[in-house]
């Protein structure tokens, strides 16, 4: 399959970010739609991936600099959040890239590390990813999670 990862730029790009993170987190896993879309979205960089016929198939969120440090405590580091693949796509691979392109961008920021808020049935997909778990499960929108970070 052949995808491109790009920055989503633009009303269009970002509904269809959008629409992904719908079809994933508030169809497929009842997350309320009050949740899942937050304040953070205007000010975050959101990537989506696409087919070669342009079809949106995945998406992240990249929360950093002043925001990142807020909700880190930890200068430095940015986040990774709402990493969404429609099932259609899932096994091959897109969720990884994400993940990688979510690190680019963080590098090419000037970060040190990435954390994200994993689901803990995804803690082994971010695992061999080189993310290390830290702190106890906690629960976010009925789903327990876990805290993971990686050195960038």
């Amino acid at each position: 399959m052949t995808v491109a990862i790009e920055v989503a730029v633009g009303q269009q790009a970002l509904d269809e970010a959008f629409a992904v993170r719908q079809a994933v987190f508030v169809v497929e896993q009842e997350i309320p739609a009050e949740l899942e879309y937050d304040e953070l979205d205007a000010t975050s960089t959101h990537l989506l991936a696409r087919a070669a016929d342009g079809t949106p198939l995945g998406t992240a969120r990249l929360i950093s600099g002043e925001q990142a440090l807020a909700l880190t405590g930890i200068a430095g580091r940015v986040l990774l959040g709402r990493l969404a693949v429609l099932a259609a796509a899932r096994g091959t691979g897109l969720g990884a890239a994400l993940v990688r392109a979510v690190e680019r961008a963080g590098r090419e920021l000037g970060a040190k590390e990435c954390e994200l808020h994993a689901q803990v049935q995804a803690l082994g997909f971010y695992e061999r990813l080189g993310y290390t778990a830290e702190g106890p499960v906690y629960d976010d929108a009925g789903i327990p999670h876990r805290t993971m970070v990686k050195a960038l």
